[in-house]
């Protein structure tokens, strides 16, 4: 399973549902969308600065996070943008792999 990294802002309508709802009912909300998938949600965390959310989860392949987006983006109360994450030995794999590239005008 691969582990993605979402960021996630809420609208003015998002802000006020968690106003009414709360914190905890949100990482609820996000844990139950993860496992619907298929996958696990291993961190839920709100932040101050431009990003409202951060959420770290494993999930079985790229199509289960799309879904997991359109849904919440749909609602037009969160803006979420998704980073997929790379472990350090998948890196260690990529630096023994040969590469044909020419730099341009090198």
């Amino acid at each position: 399973m691969a582990k993605y990294l979402v960021r996630a802002c809420y609208t003015a309508d998002g802000a006020k549902g968690l106003l009414a709802d709360g914190g905890t009912a949100r990482r609820a909300a996000t844990e139950k969308a993860t496992a619907s998938v298929g996958g696990k949600m291993e961190a839920f965390y709100f932040a101050l600065g431009d990003v409202d959310a951060y959420v770290i989860a494993e999930l079985p392949d790229d199509a289960s996070l799309v879904a997991i987006e359109l849904a919440v983006n749909a609602t037009g109360r969160v803006n979420s943008r998704s980073i997929k994450l790379i472990t350090p030995e998948d890196v260690d794999k990529a630096t023994k792999k040969a590469v044909a590239y020419h730099a341009p005008g090198g």
